[in-house]
């Protein structure tokens, strides 16, 4: 069993890190918010007094944090982890956040004779609970062979994407469609309500006709079609609004970068804007849907 810090205690990292501590790993948890520290205390894992305790014979160091600036400043910035990591081990960034800010950051650390992956993962608060994450990792074939050894205890799909950095380009374009296909199967299931069929039937129908897709099969964004998703439970999220929103400025950012075309992108990303504007960034990205049925 490997020794791990882990960093950030959120809705995905919590669960992450407790899925290590069952997986018999010795972990160090940090995070600002104390409550979420002791939980994860009560269930094995020990506490860092300060950031850079997670380090220590650390080797594996995991990070889950909200953004670029944060994983670059909690790395690379003044007293950053950089100055603590032994050249043993190796840093897991989990976050999503820009390619160029997981670039940077594996420079910098690769220059300090430190290895380093960025690993974003798919799968939500669900996944991140039970275990079941993909993980996308952009790094060395060496270093993602390492990385295998902890990923596997929180995840159950893990995929080399290629060159630091890659991870996040793949998660992105993941995500991007993802947004597209929500708001076409919201779309398409309230036009068919509006013209009086019912959902249920009209989801058994596309499910079996090439209209079929994630969102319609396992996520339905029409409430009380599927039973233990987020549409039949007020929204609660699940993957937020406002996390959607972040990545698909992210997409955006990507696709100016490369002049890459991204018409059906940019609409998504203004439709979960607007979301936003609306005061439900906090509901989950699925109740897009009501974009569509609450009508003036």
């Amino acid at each position: 069993m490997a020794k791990v810090g882990f960093i950030g205690l959120g809705n995905m990292g919590g669960p992450m890190a407790a899925n290590l501590v069952k997986a018999g790993h010795q972990v160090t948890v940090f995070d600002l918010n104390e409550e979420v520290v002791n939980q994860l205390v009560e269930q094995g894992a020990h506490s860092a007094s300060k950031v850079s305790d997670t380090c220590t014979d650390a080797d594996f160091v995991i990070s889950m944090l909200p953004a670029g600036k944060h994983v670059r400043s909690i790395y690379t910035g003044e007293d950053g982890l950089i100055n603590y990591l032994s050249k043993s081990a190796l840093v897991i960034d989990c976050s999503t956040i820009d390619a160029e800010s997981a670039q940077f950051v594996g420079k910098e650390l690769a220059n300090a004779g430190v290895s380093f992956v960025d690993a974003p993962v798919s799968g939500g608060v669900a996944g991140a609970a039970a275990g079941t994450l993909t993980f996308i990792v952009g790094g060395r074939d060496e270093d993602f062979a390492k990385a295998h050894t902890v990923l596997k205890d929180m995840g159950k799909n893990i995929y080399h994407a290629g060159d630091i950095g890659a991870g996040q380009v793949a998660k992105i374009c993941n995500n991007m469609l993802l947004s597209i296909l929500m708001a076409g199967t919201s779309e398409a299931l309230q036009m068919g309500v509006d013209h009086g069929l019912d959902p249920k039937v009209l989801s058994e129908i596309m499910l079996n006709s090439s209209g079929r897709n994630w969102t319609l099969e396992v996520y339905n964004p029409c409430p009380n079609v599927l039973d233990n998703v987020p549409s039949s439970n007020e929204y609660k999220p699940g993957f937020m609004v406002d996390l959607m929103a972040k990545d698909l400025g992210l997409a955006m950012q990507a696709a100016q970068q490369t002049n890459s075309a991204t018409p059906m992108g940019a609409l998504a990303k203004n439709l979960y804007n607007l979301m936003q504007n609306q005061g439900k960034g906090a509901e989950d990205f699925s109740a897009i849907f009501k974009l569509f049925s609450e009508k003036s």
